[in-house]
């Protein structure tokens, strides 16, 4: 699993450095998104890779099939600033085409 999300972030840097070096506006915020969804996989990979781990601890459940939720709520966090930003970017790129 761990070289699945790994390879997949590298994927996803290699796409959005590419779009960043492209020459259309429309490019730089598309690598940008990828830049910054490749930013989430990575946090939420440093929390370790649990499969179907809870994220608070209930009677009689041992603390390693823990998840740790301060990733989880990270990635929540940069996901809400990114679709943000991403809003203001379309914006600037609307208005700087007029």
């Amino acid at each position: 699993m761990e070289l699945l999300v790994a390879a997949t972030i590298g994927l996803l840097v290699a796409a959005g450095l590419y779009r960043l070096l492209g020459g259309c506006r429309v490019d730089l915020i598309i690598g940008l998104i990828l830049l910054s969804q490749a930013a989430n996989l990575v946090i939420l990979a440093s929390g370790g890779l649990k499969s179907n781990a809870a994220p608070l601890v209930g009677r009689g459940q041992s603390l390693e099939t823990l998840a740790d939720p301060l990733p989880q709520a990270l990635v929540l966090t940069a996901i809400v600033i990114g679709f943000g930003i991403l809003a203001f970017l379309l914006t600037l790129l609307i208005r700087s085409s007029k």
